[in-house]
Parts: structure tokens; sequence; C-alpha cells
């Protein structure tokens, strides 16, 4: 493609949307590079912003642009490439961006479109304590409509970027896309790498001319130490004022202004959704959700979070070390150390603690899971990985760790509490909910970490000492300079002041805090370790249950040749789809969890046998079906709240049989509906015409009584069924009159016999006439032997 140097810029972008809608996805990126190769900056910079929209979509998610969350190598490998090599750090769009960066170029972005509380914040003219919109918000002329953010083009490039996450429409479950693979998940990792380094340094723009030097990107927009984040609202006016800086402020700080901008933008989008005050106001049974995070935007974020970690723990053991914290360490260094508790921390315990307690009840929470895991063990990314002990234990965390613990101290505890509460409201005979359990329980029975959370919970619920050089302190998020890689300060007070500084900054002042060791919480886990004790002994009944069944036996249920009990099985769960080894990994899962929360909480052997035998393991004659835990009242049984988790999530119930006339009972899987219900009409028919002939038949002291009384009563329901779980009320027996039953003639099992009958008949040369009479002779001499066998077993009754 051959574009002439225009006079007139809008042409160029007249030809690029025509190009867009008539040539092919490669043509059109083969064109886009050699437009920002051959066109100045001045000619670029209006299509910039249409170029940008055309590739992340637009920001109401009409437009979906390239479409990046569905785009995969394996699926579209020509188109992924391209998009790939486009998009990169290194690649053209890049440098575009620089391009545009090294003439201060700026761009309008709507407020509108940012996450809610910064735009209220901005809204009531309060600006956001991030420094990322510091001097950037522009007030509309007079009779203009919204507010709008002043972007360098970096900062617009990435603020669309993120947001793409947020503004298109959550992914079809029917497109089955794996996030892992997509092009949109793998750029936020290309992006992290380059602009997050866990070695060497980030490096540097591209030039603008060959062999020319590179542009001088615009500086962090406020040059300000990193100590200053996290101060109080004030007054926008003020804040602007206050916070006014020279573009030439602190030269050595332009190094890493990309990668700060690069945190601040992601985290902004993706965590920034909740405040404090908000957060309170959804602890409300009625409050609305503002936002709810999809499991691809937790996924991403988790892949945040695990690079931070990285980037963070990247620092040399002479760089962590405090006594290297001077004015000669690198802007870079600074920013590793302050990367999480500045600009992460905060925002991801709200968001956290929103997934918590609004993500639905099912499997797809193991995603939320993952991210917070992830956050709460950085010693699995750090460079200096201690080698695996060879008995395949789980290694002691370090004490060098204590720091981050005690400085994050609610995302263990308070969120550790909320997953208890989440746990007790779940089916853990599902393989797929017993896995989270067991995941939790593993990560926090690692050797050391809760001796070190419980060491951070008492230095919280130290008494605060009133020290005069100390009174005039408040509580505020923790000083930057200090790392969390370095020994904790060996004065106790100034330990539990960071503790408290950092509990109070993330809940308030009038926080009520619930110890995670406290007897509460641990009564709790004595709940979840009854209901794993249970889920487990559910399990290996389906299991025994599974294995007492032959494959065949639904086939042979369907024939009525195996005895069909609607009673007899459990409700379905997906232990039903997945078979024998899902049922041994379940029962694994579960032993494994039990034993971790044992080892945590300090469990004795005595306490999780007096479990089982609290369970109320009332079972029936084979051992297998229990009733729900209840209580015996005046009225009858009453269910507990066990009771009733277990009667929800299908672990236990009542034993409900039919009681009532055996004739009108349901038609069963094994029956001819049609046949049934002509039989039903026939006998009855007979009943009715010849009712008085059979009771007096059934009256009779001999042989023909007792043959008729076998054939025409039923026997009475009292003996047979119980109306109350506990055995205390039967059924009044209902006495019936005599009468005859076709209906067992409906069943296919019947059909079948006598179909097989005959079929073997006409083998041996037996014609149907006479096979009838055998076959009613047959029955007959069967008949007979169970009269005298019944009459004999009645003789003999007490």
């Amino acid at each position: 493609m051959a574009f002439p140097h225009l006079q007139q810029p809008s042409f160029l972008l007249a030809s690029l949307k025509a190009d867009y809608v008539n040539k092919p996805f490669a043509q059109r990126c083969q064109d886009l590079v050699k437009v920002i190769e051959d066109f100045p900056a001045k000619e670029l910079h209006t299509i910039f912003p249409w170029l940008v929209e055309s590739i992340f979509g637009s920001l109401d998610g009409v437009l979906v642009g390239w479409n990046l969350r569905c785009l995969q190598g394996r699926v579209n490998p020509v188109e992924y490439s391209i998009a790939m090599e486009f998009l990169d750090p290194g690649g053209p769009m890049m440098k575009l961006v620089y391009k545009l960066q090294a003439e201060d170029y700026k761009f309008d972005f709507p407020v509108s479109y940012l996450p809610g509380p910064v735009k209220a914040s901005i809204q009531e003219h309060i600006l956001p304590d991030s420094a990322l919109y510091h001097n950037k918000v522009q007030f509309p002329p007079t009779g203009g409509l919204g507010l709008n953010l002043v972007l360098n083009p970096f900062e617009y490039y990435i603020f669309f970027f993120a947001l793409s996450l947020i503004t298109q429409k959550p992914l079809s479950m029917s497109l089955h896309v794996r996030t892992s693979d997509c092009a949109y998940f793998i750029l936020v990792d290309r992006y992290l790498s380059w602009f997050l380094p866990t070695e060497g340094s980030v490096p540097p723009p591209f030039s603008c001319s060959p062999g020319g030097a590179s542009p001088s990107p615009a500086p962090r927009t406020p040059a300000m130490p990193f100590a200053s984040y996290g101060l109080h609202h004030t007054s926008l006016l003020k804040r602007h004022i206050s916070h006014q800086t020279s573009v030439n402020a602190d030269p050595a700080s332009q190094e890493i202004w990309r990668s700060e901008t690069l945190l601040q933008v992601f985290v902004e989008m993706w965590l920034h959704h909740y405040s404090l005050e908000m957060y309170q106001k959804m602890q409300s049974p009625h409050a609305k959700e503002s936002f709810t995070p999809s499991e691809e935007h937790v996924l991403v974020v988790r892949l945040l979070l695990k690079h931070l970690h990285a980037f963070a723990n990247s620092l040399k053991p002479e760089q962590a070390s405090p006594s290297t914290h001077s004015h000669a360490t690198s802007p870079l260094e600074e920013f590793k150390r302050a990367a999480v508790p500045r600009f992460v921390q905060r925002k991801l315990y709200l968001f956290l603690q929103h997934c918590f307690g609004h993500w639905p009840l099912d499997a797809s929470f193991r995603a939320v899971l993952e991210m917070w895991l992830s956050y709460l063990q950085p010693w699995r990314y750090a460079s200096e990985k201690q080698p695996q002990s060879s008995d395949s234990q789980p290694r002691c965390v370090s004490e060098k760790w204590a720091p981050f613990v005690q400085e994050n101290l609610l995302v263990y505890t308070k969120l550790f509490v909320s997953f208890l509460n989440r746990a007790l409201r779940t089916d853990l005979v599902s393989p797929k909910n017993a896995l989270m359990v067991f995941r939790v329980a593993k990560v926090f029975a690692q050797p050391n970490l809760a001796e070190m959370i419980q060491k951070g919970e008492q230095l919280f619920l130290e008494p605060e000492l009133v020290i005069p050089h100390r009174q005039h302190r408040f509580f505020t998020a923790p000083t930057v300079t200090g790392s969390f890689l370095s020994p904790w300060p060996p004065a106790i007070t100034d330990a539990s002041f960071k503790v408290k500084s950092h509990v109070y900054s993330l809940e308030g002042q009038d926080c009520k805090y619930t110890p995670m060791f406290g007897p509460e919480v641990r009564t709790l886990v004595l709940r979840l370790a009854q209901l794993i004790t249970q889920a487990k002994q559910t399990a290996r009944s389906i299991s025994d249950q599974c294995v007492e069944s032959p494959p065949g036996r639904s086939f042979l249920s369907w024939l009525g040749f195996c005895p069909t009990d609607p009673n007899s099985y459990y409700p379905a769960n997906d232990l039903d789809e997945m078979g024998q080894d899902s049922i041994r990994k379940t029962d694994e899962y579960l032993e494994k969890a039990l034993e971790y929360l044992r080892q945590i909480f300090r469990l004795s052997e005595a306490q999780l046998a007096q479990l089982t035998l609290t369970l109320g393991t009332t079972q029936d004659e084979n051992g297998k079906k229990q009733l729900p835990d209840c209580i015996v009242g005046e009225d009858g049984l009453i269910l507990t709240a066990l009771g009733r988790y277990q009667i929800i999530n299908g672990l236990r119930r009542f034993e409900i049989e039919y009681q009532g006339d055996s004739e009108l009972q349901p038609i069963r899987s094994y029956e001819n509906a049609s046949l049934v219900r002509a039989l039903f009409r026939l006998s009855s028919a007979i009943n009715r015409r010849f009712a008085g002939q059979m009771v007096a038949l059934c009256s009779r002291d001999d042989f023909l009584g007792s043959f008729c009384r076998y054939h025409l009563i039923e026997p009475t329901l009292a003996n047979r069924h119980l109306l109350s779980p506990v055995g205390q009320r039967q059924a009044a027996s209902h006495a019936r009159g005599p009468r005859l039953s076709l209906r067992f003639l409906g069943s296919y099992r019947t059909l079948l016999f006598l179909l097989l009958a005959f079929i073997v008949a006409s083998l041996l040369c037996i014609r149907p006439l006479p096979c009838t009479l055998l076959l009613v002779l047959g029955y007959l001499l069967y008949a007979i032997a169970m009269t005298l066998l019944t009459e004999r077993g009645k003789l003999h009754q007490p």
C-alpha cells in the first residue's frame, strides 16, 4: 500500500477505515506497519485513537476490535501470529506509541468509563489517591458534557488495553476458550515481563529514526517519592496545586515511569472496583452488586499477582537488606519494594472480599481461590527457591517472610474465615469442592506459616502503649521505605504498630477483628471437620453402592430383574458422572484436608474421634443410609442446622416410601403404561362383579380358602412400613377386601419371560395352546407350594 504524503491527515484516517472493511486482516496489519514507518507523528496522531479502538474494541463494548480474548494460536495460527507480532512490547504498535510520545501529544479519555469508585470520586471533585490521575483531569468547557482525563500516548494505549478485559462482553460458555491460550492473556504476560523485569532493567524506548537518539518519554506525573502515596482525600483543587511539579523533576525516575504507569493502570482498571465505603455498604443483604468480575478477569489478575511477586522478590540479598536502603538505590529497586504494598495490597483485599462474599457456590470459585493462594505465597516466586525435601514433606516457610505475613494479616485470617463459611455451605462430597478445601488446608498447613499468622494476631491484639514521642502518630499505611524482605524490627511495639496500621487502613478504625485462632473460628473449623468426616462416609457409601451394582444393573432394572427402590440411591452429583476414580480422589482430598486442619489448629485425635461419634450415624441394616441430624421434640423430629445442610446438599435424607394402594402407585420405568392401565380397568371390573364370591372363598378355613387368600389379599401395610424414621409410630392397618390384581402382567419382565417361554416351546415343537396350559399348570403347582409354606409359617407364629 503506497500512501502519498498528504496535506490533509483526515484522508489518511479515511483510507485506513476503508481498508479496515475491504482488506483481509494480514494485509491491513502490513499496511499499518508501513504507515507507522513512513508517516510523521503529526499525521499519525490523528489515526491513533481510531487505531487503538479498532484493536481493543470500544469502551461501551459495542465494537469488539480484534477480539484478542478469543484469538488462539491453535485455532487461528496466522491471525494470532500477526496480531502478537504487531502488539508485542517491541512491535510496531508500541513504536507508534513512542513516536507520538516524543512529540508530547495528548488524548482525551472519558471519565465515565473508569471504575466506579474512581469515577464517583472525580465527579465529586475529589482526586483519587492514585498518582495516576494527578494533573490529568480536564473539566468540560462551558456547556460541555462529561469529564475527561488528558493522557499521553502510552497511558492512553495501556488504559484501552486494560479496560478491554472489563468492557467487552464475557465469553460465551459454548466457546470453550482456554484463557491461558488466548492472545490477550499472553500479551499481558509479555507486557509484565517487559516492563516489570525480574532480571536487568526496563528496555529503553525505540529510536524515532535510524541512528537517532531515543525519544525522551514524558516523566511520571507527578514525580513524587513513593512514600507520598496513600494520602487521604483532599479537594481536587488543593491536590492539583499541592502536587504540581516541574517536568524536569528527578531525571532518574524517568527510568521506570512506563513500568509504574503500567502497574497502576492494571491495578486501577482490574482491582479498583470497590472502595472501603462501598465494601461496608455491600455487607447489607439488600445491597446490589456494582461490579461482578468474570472468571477470565480473575485468571488475568492471578497472572498479575504471580508476576508481581517474582518482580518484587527479584531483589538481590544485598539490595533487600535494610542497611543498603540509601539514596544510591536505583528507582527500579525502590519500585520493586513498593510495588505490592503501595499499589496492590488495599485494592486487592477489597476485590477478594467481594469475590468471597458474592461468587456463586460452584466449582468456578476455584479461580478466585487460586488467585488468593498465589498472593499468600510469595515464597513460591522467590528467586532463591529452596529444594524440596527428600521425604516429600512440605518445606518450612522461612522467618524472613514474617513481615509480609504480618503486613497482609487480614488477607490470611479474615479471608480464611470467609472461606470457612463458604465451605460450610457447599457439598463436600463433590470432588471439585473437596479439592478446594484440600488446597486451602494444604497451603495454611505449611510448616511455620500458622505460627507466623498467630504471631501477627498477637501483635495486633497487643494493647497499645502510650509512648510520649509517638502520641501524635495515627494509623495509616506503613511506610514504603521498609522492605517486606528485610528482617522484622526487633521492637515489638513497632511491629505491633505496623500490623495495626495494616488492619485499620483496610477495615477502618472501628473494625471488629475475629482472631483466626480464637474460639469462634475454632468452632467453625470443628464444624467443617465434622462435615468432612460425614462427607467421607457418604462418598464411601456411594462407592460401595457402585461396586455392588453390576455394569448392566440399569438395563436389568429396566426389565425388572433387579429390585428397584427409588429410595435406595443418593441424589445425583458429579461423583455419579466421574466414577470410582473420582470417588477415591474425593476421599483422599478430604482425608488429607482433615489432617491439615488438625495440624493448623492443633486438634487432638480425641476431638476428631468425638466428631465421628456425634455425627448421628444412624444407619439401616445395610450400613448405608443415614438419617439427617435431628432432635426429638414434642411434635416429633426437628431438624438441626446440620440436618438442614445435609438435606439441602443431598448428603442424607429421610426414608420416604409409597404407602398407598399398590394398585394406584405410579407406573414404573419397567412397566408398560398402556398395558398397566388396561389391566387395572379389567381387574377393577372383575373385582366389582365377583366381590361377594371372593369374600366367601377367602372366608373358608380349608385349603381352598388359604389358596384364595394367598392370591386375593395383600399383606397389611402396617406390617411393611413405618411412618416415623425412629419407628415410634406405625401405620394403622388398612384392611382391604379380597381383590384380583393383574398388574404383574404389565411388567416387561413378565412379558419377556412369556416371550422366551413361547420361543423355547416352539423350538421344542410345542404349539402355543399346549404351552399356555403348561405354564398355567406350572404356576398352579408353584402357588400350591407357596400356599402350604405360608400356612405353615402362620402356625409357627406366636
